[in-house]
C-alpha cells in the first residue's frame, strides 16, 4: 500500500530564483531560512513511498527535456561571462550544456529511478542466545549539502540521487554556474513539488557571495554531512571551517602503470581512452607509468597517437630517448590534476617503483594497471591505496553509472562512510532495530 502523503504547497519553490526583496536577508538570515526548510522536509521525505519517489524522478527528468531551452539560454550566460581562451577550455567544457547533455541528465535521472530503494532495507537480522534478534535497517542521512564547482550535471543527479535515498540537499554550485544551476534546480524543485515532494526537499542556494559558503559550513543542526566537490581551494575552505562532518571529493591525479608484460595493443588502447575520451574529469589518467622492458614496444606508437589527438606529452628522459617529441617533464608534473590534454610520463624500473611513485602523487582517487601477470595484479590491486584500483581497464571506468549506481553524487577520496563513487546506499546510513519478547538484562 502507498503511504500516504500530506496535501504539500505545490507552487514554484523561489529558492532557487534570486532574492528580490526590498531589503535583502542578512547572509546568517538567509543560510538559516534554507536549511531549516531542508530539515523540515528531511523529516517527511524519510517516509516517502518509493512509488511517490519514482514518480517525482521521472517529472524531473520529463521537466529537463520540456525546458531545454531556457537551461540552454541560462547556461549560455554563464559561458559568455566565464569568456573563451585556451586555458580556460577545460573548465568550460565542464560548464557547457548542449542539448545531448541535457539528455543525458534526464535519463541518468529516469535510471535512478529504476534502481532498487535502500531506504527500509534489512541487513544482517540474526537471533540472540536470549531470543531476541537484532539487525539493521537502512535509514536516509537526512539533510546533505553539497558544495560543487563547474558542472551543471552535478545539480541533476545530486537532487535524484538524494531524493530516491530519501535525503533533503542543499546545493551550492559555483559562481560560474549560477544561471545554469538555478534553472535546473529551479526546474527540478518545482516538477518534485507537483509530485508530492515536500518543499525543501530540493533546496538552492542562489547566492554567489564567498561568506555563504562559510555561513552554510556553520549549521551543524540542521545538515548531516557536507559534500565537497571542487578544487584546492574549494576543498581547503570546507575542511577548515566545517563544524558538519565532510566527505571529500577531491582531486583526480589519475595513473596507470603499464607493466612488463602487458598486451601492447591493450595497453596503449586503455591508456589513450584514459586521456583523451575526456581529458577534463576527475577520473582521466593524468600520469603514464611505464616498466622498462614495455617502454620501445608501447611508447612510440602510444605518443603518436595521443598527440595527433591533440595531447602535450611530457616525459622523463628516458621517455625523451625513445620519443624525442615529447616535451621534458619536471617534478611539479608528476602529482598535477590537469584537466585538460597534457600526459606526464615515467619510465620506470619494475612495479615496486610504479607503486611507490602513486603513493607519493597519487590523489587516492582511481589508480589502474595493465598486465597479464595475474600474481602482480593482484599485489596491485591489495597494495594501491586508493577509492578505486583496476586491472586492465580505463579509468575513466570509475563512475557511478559505469558501476551500476545509476549515477553518482561524487568520488568520495576519503576512508570515512563511503569512498569511491558515492551512490544511494553511500547516501544512507543504518540503524539498530531490536525484535523481543519481553527480554531484560539480567
Amino acid at each position: 500500500m502507498e503511504t500516504q502523503i500530506p496535501a504539500v504547497d505545490e507552487t514554484p519553490l523561489t529558492d532557487a530564483s534570486p532574492l528580490t526583496d526590498a531589503s535583502p536577508k542578512s547572509t546568517t538570515e538567509y543560510v538559516e531560512e534554507l536549511v531549516q526548510k531542508a530539515r523540515s522536509a528531511a523529516g517527511r521525505l524519510a517516509f516517502l513511498s518509493t512509488i511517490r519517489k519514482d514518480q517525482a524522478l521521472t517529472a524531473m527528468a520529463d521537466g529537463l527535456i520540456a525546458h531545454t531551452d531556457d537551461i540552454l539560454a541560462a547556461n549560455e550566460k554563464d559561458l559568455v561571462a566565464f569568456g573563451s581562451s585556451s586555458d580556460k577550455e577545460a573548465m568550460a567544457d565542464r560548464l557547457r550544456l548542449t542539448p545531448e547533455r541535457i539528455v543525458a541528465m534526464a535519463d541518468s535521472i529516469r535510471e535512478i529511478a529504476k534502481l532498487t530503494d535502500p531506504v527500509g532495507q534489512t541487513l544482517n537480522m540474526r537471533r540472540r542466545p536470549n531470543g531476541m534478534q537484532v539487525g539493521r535497517v537502512r535509514v536516509p542521512i537526512g539533510v546533505i549539502g553539497i558544495i560543487y564547482e563547474s558542472r551543471p550535471n552535478v545539480t541533476a543527479d545530486s537532487a535524484a540521487l538524494c531524493l530516491k535515498s530519501g535525503n533533503a540537499c542543499v546545493l551550492r554550485g559555483g559562481s560560474e554556474g549560477i544561471h545554469s544551476n538555478t534553472m535546473i534546480a529551479s526546474v527540478l524543485s518545482e516538477a518534485a513539488e507537483k509530485s508530492g515532494v515536500p518543499a525543501g526537499a530540493i533546496t538552492f542556494v542562489d547566492r554567489t557571495e564567498r561568506d555563504v559558503v562559510v555561513e552554510l559550513l556553520k549549521q551543524d543542526q540542521y545538515i548531516d554531512v557536507i559534500i565537497p566537490r571542487g578544487g584546492e581551494s574549494l576543498m581547503k575552505t570546507v575542511t577548515e571551517q566545517s563544524r558538519i562532518p565532510v566527505i571529500k571529493h577531491d582531486k583526480g591525479v589519475c595513473h596507470i602503470y603499464i607493466d612488463a608484460d602487458a598486451d601492447v595493443a591493450m595497453a596503449i588502447s586503455i591508456a589513450f581512452n584514459a586521456k583523451v575520451q575526456r581529458p577534463s574529469t576527475c577520473n582521466a589518467m593524468e600520469t603514464l607509468l611505464v616498466h622498462q622492458s614495455s617502454a620501445r614496444p608501447v611508447l612510440p606508437g602510444l605518443v603518436s597517437e595521443l598527440m595527433k589527438a591533440g595531447v602535450e606529452v611530457r616525459g622523463c628522459a628516458r621517455t625523451l630517448s625513445l620519443c624525442p617529441e615529447v616535451k621534458p617533464a619536471d617534478d611539479s608534473d608528476y602529482g598535477q590534476e590537469f584537466l585538460s590534454p597534457i600526459l606526464a610520463v615515467k619510465v620506470v624500473k619494475n612495479i615496486e617503483e610504479a607503486m611507490e611513485h602513486i603513493a607519493r602523487y597519487g590523489s587516492r582517487h582511481t589508480e589502474a594497471i595493465v598486465t597479464q601477470d595475474y600474481g602482480r595484479a593482484m599485489r596491485f590491486l591489495r597494495e594501491i591505496d586508493a577509492g578505486a584500483v583496476m586491472v586492465n581497464a580505463s579509468t575513466r571506468l570509475n563512475d557511478g553509472n559505469q558501476f551500476g549506481l545509476g549515477a553518482e553524487i561524487g568520488i568520495s577520496t576519503t576512508r570515512i562512510h563511503a569512498r569511491g563513487p558515492m551512490g544511494l546506499e553511500e547516501l544512507t546510513c543504518t540503524k539498530f532495530v531490536v525484535l523481543g519478547s519481553g527480554q531484560l538484562r539480567e
